[in-house]
């Protein structure tokens, strides 16, 4: 680290569960995130100021204005710009000693495994159940560490799904892919503005945790919050032996 990144982190440095070596891994990792909308905007901001040396964000949407009441790494000007080209704008103003590289598209498929084989840690932003799935059959194959955030009206969930471990579940062992789940979508339902931003900085913080090996991440435990009475509870959750996704990894 050179004398103007020791300053701007002296604060991570500081604390003992970072230190030198933990900013260090931070400024060396690659963290994917999969949506730069409601969840993203937050995890993307601050995963940025904390140093994160590379970040590869996926989104195919582009900047509306009734994005703008949530959606915070977007300004006004970025109306009708593709979300992820928007969001890299502002993460190089935030901090331009990180790389920030934006595919404004739906990643899928071979382009979304080799993505994720490339990534350290990934965030899962989306909003529809399909993409969800996908991100964590990509993750389970290339065993990285999930970060699953979802937000609607006043309800959030958070999960993490370290699939280095063999004894951590998926995603697919929460909302198995043949379930009856059905996508909700805050165009419809609505979405309670700083929910999302709390869901999506508590991502930021798994991730970093899971990068610089501070603390105990949310493996294995799914968070549910109700921002209407600012209640918490913490579920645990079990491996699915049976899962399609995951069962056969060792």
């Amino acid at each position: 680290m050179n004398d103007d990144q020791l300053l701007r982190y002296s604060r991570h440095i500081l604390l003992p569960e970072i230190g030198i070596e933990g900013q260090q891994r931070l400024l060396d990792a690659h963290a994917l995130l999969i949506g730069a909308g409601g969840l993203g905007s937050p995890a993307a901001l601050y995963l940025a100021s904390a140093g994160v040396g590379t970040l590869t964000i996926c989104d195919g949407d582009s900047v509306d204005l009734t994005n703008l009441q949530r959606q915070i790494v977007h300004r006004h000007a970025a109306i009708g710009i593709n979300k992820a080209e928007s969001a890299r704008t502002t993460l190089h103003g935030l901090n331009p000693g990180i790389r920030v590289t934006a595919l404004a598209e739906r990643v899928a498929g071979d382009q979304l495994q080799r993505l994720v084989a490339a990534a350290d840690v990934v965030l899962d932003g989306s909003d529809n159940f399909a993409t969800r799935h996908a991100v964590n059959r990509a993750c389970v194959q290339a065993r990285k560490p999930l970060v699953s955030g979802a937000g609607i009206r006043f309800d959030g969930q958070l999960a993490v799904f370290d699939l280095r471990s063999a004894s951590s579940p998926c995603y697919a062992c929460l909302f198995p892919e043949a379930g009856e789940t059905e996508d909700v979508r805050c165009a419809v339902m609505g979405v309670f503005a700083p929910l999302v931003g709390i869901i999506g900085a508590m991502q930021a913080a798994e991730a970093l945790k899971i990068l610089t090996g501070a603390g105990e991440p949310l493996t294995g435990r799914l968070l549910l919050l109700d921002a209407l009475d600012m209640a918490v509870r913490t579920v645990t959750l079990q491996r699915d032996p049976a899962c399609p996704v995951c069962a056969a990894r060792g």
